[in-house]
């Protein structure tokens, strides 16, 4: 799963603290503390010490930190036995550690493009003109 730089590119590192806009092409770890807006191409991880508060999107996220805020990612998303999250979160992949603390609506895609609700349904045999059950 390692990006186009096969590493990080860039840190927000412990103690640090930014507030703002952050767009990168690259692969991003943040250590301190963050407020604002991310959009990465890459990797985003949110290490022990990070705390996030922003609606992250991004190709792949792993949260061993704090994030407040919705998750978006094209590939996969890890919680580790740290991570801490509220907010949803939208992948085609979920790991989650023993210890991860959430709360927030998930949808796991599966990698599908189609509207997930509908693919369910499908696959259960719902139409619109059966009878509903209780």
């Amino acid at each position: 799963m390692a990006g186009k730089g096969d590493g990080i590119n860039s840190t927000i590192g412990e103690g640090s603290v930014f507030e703002g806009k952050f767009y990168i092409s690259g692969s991003l770890r943040i250590d301190g503390k963050f407020e604002g807006e991310i959009k990465t191409e890459d990797e985003l991880v949110v290490g022990e010490t990070g705390k996030v508060k922003t609606n992250i999107n991004a190709k792949s996220v792993v949260v061993a930190g704090t994030v407040i805020g919705n998750i978006n990612a094209e590939e996969e998303v890890r919680l580790l036995e740290t991570g801490r999250v509220l907010g949803d979160i939208v992948t085609p992949v979920l790991t989650i550690q023993r210890g991860v603390i959430a709360q927030g609506h998930i949808t796991i895609t599966g990698g599908q493009k189609k509207d997930v609700k509908k693919l369910i349904e499908d696959s259960y045999g719902l139409e619109k003109n059966s009878e509903k059950t209780k």
